[in-house]
């Protein structure tokens, strides 16, 4: 069994090109804003957008509805190959440093 306070590795991490693989915003692409680590969830720009009811406030006194993007669980996202802009899975290996870097399964380059 895993401990609970142990860091999980994901494939994804933040500033990465993702292609939506399931639900309503399947076939998109876009660029990943935020990772919640902790929920498995990733936030990605401009897909999933929802509408998030803002309270008025001094500043907006009328208050507003506003469009923002709406998290997706991370095994919905797929790593888009910067070489041949195709998803690709993604593994670990050695680079000429010696240090573990994520490369594109399908090219073979680094990621």
């Amino acid at each position: 069994m895993k401990k609970a306070d142990t860091p999980t590795k994901l494939h994804i991490k933040k500033g990465d090109s993702v292609k939506v693989l399931s639900g309503n915003s399947k076939g998109q692409t876009g660029t990943i804003l935020r990772v919640l680590v902790d929920k498995q969830r990733a936030v990605v720009e401009g897909v999933n957008m929802i509408t998030k009811h803002v309270k008025p406030s001094a500043a907006n006194p009328q208050g507003s509805l506003e469009k923002r993007e709406g998290t997706i669980h991370i095994s919905n996202l797929m790593v888009v190959d910067p070489k041949t802009n195709e998803p690709s899975r993604t593994g670990r290996k050695l680079n000429d440093k010696g240090k573990l870097q994520r490369f594109s399964k399908k090219s073979g380059n680094f990621v």
